[in-house]
Parts: structure tokens; sequence; C-alpha cells
């Protein structure tokens, strides 16, 4: 099973230059974002785990690349290819972290999708792309700009009917 969670503006930019174009101006994403993968695989691209810079601490670490030369400085971080990554997630749940072209591989095959809406309006190089197929939301909760988060945005719970 394959899930994806992803942060993304009004008009689906979900990154800039390689990083979230809010930065660290949103932690009630970033709250979210732990609280769902915690415990869980993350499956994310080679450039999405560069701008990150280290395994995310509490999950298993698999990184998608094409490149053979590519390798970790991590020990408990898995590269592998798209082959190896179906099989080695075949029995258990998956998260899908990004970037782009890892979404657009895996959109198809997802059957839920934790997208997280800001609500507002920014430049970017980098999109979510549409959901294939019927798609419906199952759950949602707003979080409200305060002292800590810059921005509005709701959290979406979709699931592939």
């Amino acid at each position: 099973m394959f899930y994806m969670i992803v942060a993304k503006d009004l008009n689906g930019v979900i990154g800039k230059d390689g990083n979230m174009p809010w930065g660290r101006d949103l932690p009630a994403d970033l709250q979210h974002f732990r609280k769902v993968t915690w415990g869980h695989t993350v499956i994310m691209g080679r450039k999405t785990f560069e701008s990150i810079g280290k395994p995310l601490p509490g999950r298993e670490n698999i990184v998608l690349s094409r490149k053979r030369t590519f390798l970790s400085d991590f020990p408990e971080v898995r590269v592998m290819d798209f082959d190896g990554v179906m099989a080695a997630t075949f029995s258990r749940p998956a998260f899908i972290i990004g970037g782009q072209e890892i979404y657009e591989l895996f959109a198809p095959i997802a059957s839920k999708a934790f997208i997280t809406v800001v609500e507002h309006e920014f430049e970017g190089d980098a999109y979510f792309p549409p959901l294939p197929g019927v798609w419906e939301i199952v759950a949602s909760r707003r979080h409200l700009r305060d002292d800590q988060n810059k921005y509005s945005c709701t959290f979406y719970l979709y699931e592939k009917r």
C-alpha cells in the first residue's frame, strides 16, 4: 500500500529551488507530517533526500534513485530503484514524501493521500500532480494562522474509490 503525503500551496506548488517555499513558517504541518509518518517507511527521491540532508528519525528511509552511483553517507538509508521499492514494501504501508517526479510515479498506485493545502500562493518550480482517478475527501481539519504559523492551512485525507 502506498500513501502520499504532501504540503502544497493553492496552485499546487510544493517546491522552489529544492526547498519548501514556506520554509519553516508552518510548524503545524511539520508536526502533522511527523505524526502521520512516524514508525512507517518513507520513500523519497534523491533530490528530496538531499534537501532534507539526513534520514528522518523514527522511520525507515528509502531513497528512490535511477543513479546507480548515488550512495548515502547514512547506513540506515536504503537506496533502491522502483522495482526494489515495490519488492521491499509489498506487505506494509509506505509513505511517498516527494518530490514531484516521485509523486507522479506513485500517484496511479497510491490508495490514500494526506494533503496539506497552504492558504497562500508561492513562486515555485515543483508541483504536486493532479490525483488520477476518483478520490474522496474522508477527513479534513483546518489550522488557522497563529503566532507560530505564518499561514493558515487545511489538512485533508483523500481515499481512492
